[in-house]
């Protein structure tokens, strides 16, 4: 099955329940078939000439290619972070049941 319209966006976040939240109402709105939240990761970066290691959240979302630039535009205006880390990887291949469900799930329109 062909997988090039698919794709994982990762999202990482300070909280986990507003990262929830975040992936619910992507759901809602039909932008992702859906997410999987890790509450705890450890995140090091630098940001701003400083190095820090902070505790941080982490979803997957399961979308099409299609709609990154509609969750990217989402993260942009309701994430508590000035630049948040949104970033798809294509599905390369998977299970053809789920790759259909993802399909089925989520918007094919784009406005």
């Amino acid at each position: 099955m062909e997988t090039d319209d698919l794709c994982e966006i990762i999202v990482t976040a300070p909280d986990p329940a507003w990262l929830a939240g975040f992936a619910r109402r992507l759901i809602e709105d039909r932008l992702c078939a859906g997410a999987h939240v890790i509450e705890s990761i450890r995140s090091l970066y630098r940001w701003q000439g400083e190095i820090h290691d902070r505790g941080e959240a982490r979803v997957a979302l399961h979308t099409r290619r299609s709609l990154v630039g509609r969750i990217n535009a989402r993260a942009l205006t309701e994430h508590p972070y000035k630049v948040p880390c949104v970033l798809a990887v294509a599905a390369v291949d998977g299970n053809p049941e789920y790759l259909a469900w993802i399909r089925d799930e989520t918007r094919a329109d784009v406005e």
